[in-house]
């Protein structure tokens, strides 16, 4: 197997990327601080001239191991800023890692740095890069900085990974973010790459797509659900890329074999997070008067319903959730007149909405 090519120096004009020096230690020890330290899980005092003269050359040693591990410091018009590497972790992936020291952060460097690094890692060897498939960054999730840093170098959110505390750099960390960056992404001059980027870390907020559907009498269609004891309108969760109205539609044939079309929207109802949920919109749409054999087609999911029947309000108070008879008393106003859409917190009562749930779990 050949030897690898020289470890290569970067640059964007303003930072710079290079191979360690010797003469680099006593500018490392004196960089990093508390900060450091906190979030690589290192002793306050961990970094000795000899641990870092060490550090250089576990560098060295594994870009010579086939560019296992490749360590750049970072540099720029002031000198050494901090220092950035990316480590093999499966095959064409490779996980990248920053810090800069002290009274060098703010200024935009690690951005520049982390770019340069994520840039050379997904460039083909054949053009000097390491020729990874995929760059990758774990962050814990109260680390702004460094979330910041990742994302404007280009790298997506992908979710959150949970860890067992103890096993992770820190003995308090229970989940990192994951954030990664590939070779088929649009290069970061394009609209579609700020799009996705932006995309990729805006808050996302749980729907969820009820149907109000009532008989003659003026009974509302409840369902006894599997997994609470709690009885709730026909709906559920809106997938991804599907139209709320449709979700309204499809839920209640999946769950219940009824075709019954979503009408208009008669209620938005925030749910603020309750018993390990996130908060959440929930979009009541009118399900219209049938006649009550409208049931007698239908054919439950066992699975997640146990029972459904049109109910009186007495009997949707008695069987509901506090917030769920609310939501149904506020869609039963919409629905004989009120303005519409209408909107509420937790069923109805604002006042009421962070107590949502109390009495139901």
């Amino acid at each position: 197997m050949s030897d690898p090519p020289e470890q290569p120096t970067l640059t964007d004009g303003e930072v710079t990327l290079r191979p360690w020096r010797d003469a680099d230690v006593p500018d490392a020890v004196a960089g990093h601080d508390d900060l450091i330290a906190h979030w690589f899980g290192w002793p306050v005092d961990g970094v000795t001239p000899e641990r870092m003269q060490q550090a250089i050359r576990d560098w060295r040693a594994a870009y010579a191991d086939e560019r296992s591990v490749v360590g750049f410091a970072v540099e720029d018009a002031d000198g050494l800023a901090g220092s950035v590497a990316v480590r093999r972790r499966d095959q064409g992936v490779g996980e990248l890692s920053w810090a800069l020291f002290r009274g060098r952060r703010g200024r935009g460097l690690a951005t520049r740095a982390v770019r340069l690094l994520a840039d050379y890692a997904l460039t083909e060897t054949g053009q000097g890069g390491l020729g990874y498939s995929r760059v990758e960054a774990k962050v814990e999730p109260g680390n702004e900085a460094s979330l910041r840093v990742a994302t404007r170098a280009g790298l997506r959110r992908e979710g959150e990974r949970r860890v067992e505390p103890g096993t992770g750099d820190r003995a308090e960390t229970t989940s990192y973010v994951v954030l990664a960056r590939l070779t088929s992404d649009p290069p970061l001059t394009e609209p579609a790459a700020f799009r996705a980027l932006l995309n990729s870390f805006l808050p996302r907020k749980r729907a969820i797509s009820q149907l109000l559907v009532r008989d003659r009498d003026g009974r509302v269609l409840i369902c006894q659900l599997t997994y609470k004891r709690d009885w709730d309108l026909p709906g559920g969760v809106v997938e991804v890329g599907e139209s709320p109205r449709d979700a309204a539609g499809r839920e209640i044939e999946e769950e219940l074999a009824l075709a019954i079309d979503a009408g208009d929207l008669l209620l938005t109802d925030w749910l603020p997070p309750w018993g390990g949920w996130d908060d959440a919109v929930c979009l009541v749409f009118d399900g219209g008067e049938h006649d009550a054999d409208v049931l007698a087609g239908m054919a439950l999911q066992t699975r997640e319903i146990k029972h459904a029947e049109f109910a009186t309000p007495e009997q949707v108070r008695e069987r509901c959730a506090d917030f769920t008879a609310r939501r149904i008393a506020s869609a039963l106003a919409v629905a004989d007149g009120g303005a519409r859409p209408a909107y509420v917190e937790s069923g109805g009562d604002i006042s009421r909405a962070m107590s949502r749930g109390a009495s139901s779990e």
